[in-house]
């Protein structure tokens, strides 16, 4: 889809005796904020096709240059990690950790955390005062739709393994794994929006051809963030409070946690492969379902469970929640990706 589909068509001018031009849509300009003299460069297809962006702007750090973490002393644990992560999700590809006086064993452990929790980063530099973390990964090689497909699998795997935890009650070992995949997964989707922001031709390579799908790809992303948090409150609620619960309220939720399996896949399926039937179908259910869930939290108040007994059940509309926002966005996807039309039945 072409970036904005009024005035798609411009004629040729001439410009001096051997050149010709052709002007730039107004809203396009507007939105990459360029200027009479401002340079943009430009990327050919083998088909013939053009595809211009504004030129990188002098005195901006070059691409490949470390970003830089430096303080007089890093003491408040895990500022140091948010910092490298958050380096990582805006698409840096060297991070370099400088302090005035020598790290303190807690602060480099936290860099090689930081380093083992983010997909492609290793550590490249270490000493006394000073770490370089560099990350491997081409950008180009990870699509959006492949990554979304993979945090599905993951909640999914949360989903199954809260099933085995209802039916069994058990302390298992599994939530630190899928958090730690779920985080990793999760930051190289951010990472990836951020660098098809500044690089369209990037952005058509992984799955996104129009600019504007940046944003439906963003709200994605983050309905599946708040999903992961929930489901691993809800897993680790469900170690601990599962064989304290009513017989009603476990019995419930083993019969809700299939359903939103079911419906996981289904509104994930709609998301990747737009169809304004099967959206709207997904949006219907998705619908029921959240009036449906509401039941269950209701069931867990009534019955006087305590708070940390409530948690096991309260994620579950939430839950539902997360999904309704995905079904929406799959409906618009689908009304943007052509002009297909569906006739609703009146009740």
């Amino acid at each position: 889809m072409a970036w904005g589909t009024p005035n798609r068509e411009r004629r040729v001018l001439k410009a001096g005796h051997s050149s010709i031009a052709v002007t730039l849509p107004k809203p396009w300009a507007e939105a990459m904020n360029l200027r009479p003299g401002d340079l943009v460069v430009f990327d050919q297809n083998d088909d013939g096709a053009l595809y211009l962006k504004p030129a990188p702007v002098p005195g901006v750090t070059a691409a490949g240059a470390p970003f830089l973490v430096q303080a007089r002393a890093f003491d408040t644990p895990g500022v140091l990690e948010r910092l490298i992560v958050g380096a990582y999700r805006v698409g840096h590809d060297a991070i370099e950790v400088r302090a005035d006086v020598p790290l303190a064993p807690d602060r480099v452990e936290e860099v090689l955390g930081a380093a083992r929790g983010l997909l492609g980063v290793s550590v490249v530099a270490q000493e006394s005062n000073r770490m370089v973390l560099q990350n491997f990964i081409d950008p180009s090689k990870y699509g959006l739709p492949q990554l979304v497909q993979r945090m599905k699998m993951i909640l999914i795997a949360f989903l199954e393994e809260m099933e085995s935890a209802v039916q069994k009650p058990t302390r298992g070992r599994r939530l630190a794994t899928l958090e730690e995949e779920g985080n990793k997964v999760l930051a190289l989707l951010v990472r990836q929006l951020f660098l098809a922001s500044r690089d369209w031709a990037l952005a058509r390579r992984i799955g996104s051809p129009d600019p504007r799908q940046l944003l439906e790809w963003r709200v994605a992303v983050y309905a599946l963030e708040e999903l992961a948090q929930l489901f691993a409150g809800a897993l680790a609620a469900l170690y601990g409070e599962s064989a304290r619960l009513p017989a009603d309220v476990r019995e419930s939720l083993a019969g809700y946690l299939p359903e939103m399996k079911g419906h996981l896949k289904s509104v994930v399926d709609a998301l990747m492969h737009p169809s304004l039937d099967h959206a709207c179908e997904v949006y219907h259910q998705s619908s029921a379902f959240g009036e449906t869930v509401a039941a269950l939290a209701a069931k867990g108040r009534r019955n006087g469970l305590s708070a940390s007994a409530r948690s096991t059940v309260q994620w579950v509309p939430q839950s539902a929640g997360c999904l309704a926002l995905l079904a929406e966005l799959a409906i618009d996807r689908a009304v943007a990706s052509g002009s297909e039309t569906v006739l609703i039945e009146a009740a």
